[in-house]
């Protein structure tokens, strides 16, 4: 039986924080969790690992316990192995381990009482078997009995996501299929209106189920797709409106279309040059959980040039250049 480092596991140091842990947890959970690597044995074997070490140091008392055993795990090792079926283990101190200490009877219930019920089932190792769930006297059969355990968390799920700018506009609902927990199950996710790219969206307890506990919860990790008229720069949008060189010129109208489906008219002064921005306000995104606070939208002049003349146009443009040499 190999001595597991848990802190290593979770690639944190022994003075880690309770947040820490749970930080380094969540991230090294959505990484390897089984269902974002579907049929990957080497990541179900990290994953179990993964929870069995914060099984143990994110709960205050076993990370207690476990750190008390220290490098004299071997010695409960060896007291544990020398208790029959009507015996009692023999206990030696955790922390000093030096000769000459005195050692103490417990019973099973009494070591049972000490170190919990942390352990039961497959996925935990014959080290967390052996310190916090125990085996009978009975284990000459290969059987270990049965461990009662607090409730626990279930773990979070994390599911990626494709959104339209249209969706981001108004909002939308996405049905997320969760399988591999036995039959397959659907969950309806809200996503808020004006939701930027990159945000994770929680949908609470509809993660993974607890083992007596609360279930964990689901995220949707969100990507805005590109837009083949606007561009997104925070809760603004930017688009390009045509206008006729006389527009430019001489001032006029010009229809700008929003994200919406509608339109809004826009006043071109005379004299405008190509490339100027106007700015449309109240026309961009909605900021979330603000349905009343918008972005605006910023639209970039483009003057169109004449693909072809007719003989009245070319006259006017003539005169016009004979007017400019004059």
């Amino acid at each position: 039986m190999d001595f597991k480092d848990y802190y290593a596991i979770l690639g944190v140091n022994k003075k880690a924080s309770d947040a820490d842990i749970k930080r380094a947890y969540r991230k090294l959970a959505r990484q390897y969790h089984p269902d974002l690597n579907p049929g990957d044995k080497q990541a179900e074997a990290k994953f179990k690992e993964i929870n069995e070490a914060n099984e143990v140091l994110g709960d205050p008392e076993n990370r207690r316990k476990y750190d008390e055993l220290g490098a004299n795990w071997r010695q409960y090792e060896q007291a544990h192995a020398g208790a029959g079926a009507g015996q009692s283990a023999q206990w030696g101190p955790f922390a000093g381990g030096g000769g000459g200490a005195s050692y103490r009877t417990m019973t099973p219930e009494q070591m049972r009482e000490m170190f919990g019920g942390g352990g039961g089932g497959d996925p935990f190792s014959d080290f967390f078997h052996t310190f916090f769930g125990g085996e009978s006297g009975a284990a000459s059969d290969g059987r270990r009995s049965a461990r009662s355990r607090r409730p626990t968390r279930g773990h979070d799920l994390e599911q990626p996501v494709d959104l339209t700018l249209e969706e981001v506009l108004s909002g939308t609902t996405r049905r997320v299929v969760i399988s591999g927990e036995g039959a397959d199950r659907t969950v309806d996710v809200r996503i808020p209106a004006g939701v930027k790219d990159g945000a994770r969206v929680r949908a609470a307890a509809k993660g993974g189920p607890g083992n007596g506990g609360e279930a964990g919860d689901l995220y949707l990790q969100v990507r805005v797709l590109p837009h083949s008229q606007f561009e997104r720069r925070g809760q603004d949008l930017y688009s390009r409106v045509s206008a006729a060189i006389t527009t430019a010129v001489l001032g006029g109208e010009v229809s700008v279309p929003t994200l919406g489906g509608g339109s809004v008219r826009l006043r071109v002064p005379e004299l405008t040059a190509p490339g100027r921005v106007f700015r449309l306000r109240g026309h961009g995104l909605p900021t979330v959980g603000k349905p009343d606070e918008r972005g605006d939208l910023y639209a970039t002049l483009d003057v169109q040039i004449p693909s072809s003349l007719n003989e009245e146009e070319r006259r006017h443009w003539e005169a016009l250049k004979a007017s400019e040499r004059a």
